[in-house]
């Protein structure tokens, strides 16, 4: 049987680190995921998958991300019930992390947050990165005037 899931999205609060009984460390996040389609107001929703990692890689994923870092998962979807301190049972559908990835950087974070875009059809656009501002006619390497480029093949690295 498969049971994967593989997942990108930001999270909605810092992760919580908690140890075990038995010292085990584990940590619970949700994980919110965009949907591929937009509402009849033009709007995306997103999903809020739970999910929980454990062991070393819980302390680091909670040493790394906060709320709104960037991460992809891959794991497994588990289920599992408990009874509340009032006898009610309770149902858990949760990803158990295996891996995960941090698919930006904290200053990158920050940058993509004070990022603006001039209109793209003005020619020019100013992101902020590195402090590089580029101007499509003059300073971009790749902007082309439709020339041909001459390579030869020797040139080519393979």
């Amino acid at each position: 049987m498969i049971n994967r899931a593989v997942l990108t999205g930001r999270l909605t609060r810092d992760p919580e680190l908690r140890t075990t009984q038995s010292g085990l460390s584990v940590a619970a996040f949700n994980l919110a995921v965009d949907r591929q389609y937009t509402n009849a107001n033009g709007k995306r929703s997103a999903d809020f998958i739970s999910c929980v990692i454990w062991r070393k890689a819980a302390e680091n994923f909670c040493n790394f991300t906060s709320k709104g870092s960037l991460v992809g998962i891959d794991g497994r979807i588990q289920t599992r019930n408990y009874d509340d301190k009032d006898g009610k049972r309770v149902y858990v559908t949760e990803v158990v992390v295996d891996n995960f990835a941090l698919l930006e950087s904290k200053k990158d974070r920050q940058n993509n947050n004070n990022c603006s875009y001039a209109n793209s059809n003005s020619g020019n656009y100013s992101k902020s990165n590195n402090g590089a501002n580029y101007d499509n006619n003059s300073q971009d390497p790749f902007n082309s005037s439709g020339d041909t480029i001459d390579i030869s093949d020797d040139d080519l690295p393979f």
